[in-house]
């Protein structure tokens, strides 16, 4: 949490347990959801060395971002959901299902980052109305090079 404290200037953290917290909508919110802590840790300090103006959610699994965006209001929705599809309990491809057949929620742009490269989980995603399909890269240099992109393309002022 070191790295997190240090970074409390320029991002607001918030805790999928604690979504009172998100009384109003920054401009580029970001769900980050993963099972995997590491992952989502590395994910976001790959934006952190983009110099990325986000706030961000860290959610741990499908469930969890039901349940979240169920308790949003119209104002409180991310700008950005980071979805991965290797869950346990409800598999990300349940998840980009319930959100974009989901009036309330089929405005959010939804990004597949997931260890998958098959190309039947890459058709899978955008038939199901993902933004964007991106396996997780190998190394750490080449996240750093993704996430700068999303937040170019993502985030432009």
């Amino acid at each position: 949490m070191g790295r997190l404290r240090r970074n409390e200037r320029m991002f607001d953290i918030y805790d999928g347990n604690h979504a009172a917290y998100m009384k109003h909508n920054p401009k580029n919110l970001v769900f980050i959801v993963d099972d995997d802590p590491d992952d989502r840790q590395i994910i976001l300090d790959a934006f952190l060395e983009n110099n990325a103006r986000m706030d961000y959610v860290f959610v741990e699994n499908g469930e969890e971002l039901a349940r979240i965006l169920s308790s949003c209001s119209d104002a409180e929705y991310p700008s950005l959901i980071l979805l991965d599809l290797n869950m346990p309990g409800m598999l990300g491809m349940q998840v980009l299902k319930e959100i974009k057949g989901d009036p309330r929620f089929n405005h959010i742009p939804v990004i597949i980052l997931t260890t998958s490269s098959l190309s039947s989980d890459r058709m899978n995603s955008y038939d199901l109305g993902a933004n964007c399909f991106l396996s997780k890269p190998a190394s750490y240099s080449e996240l750093v090079s993704l996430t700068g992109a999303i937040a170019r393309l993502w985030f432009a002022a």
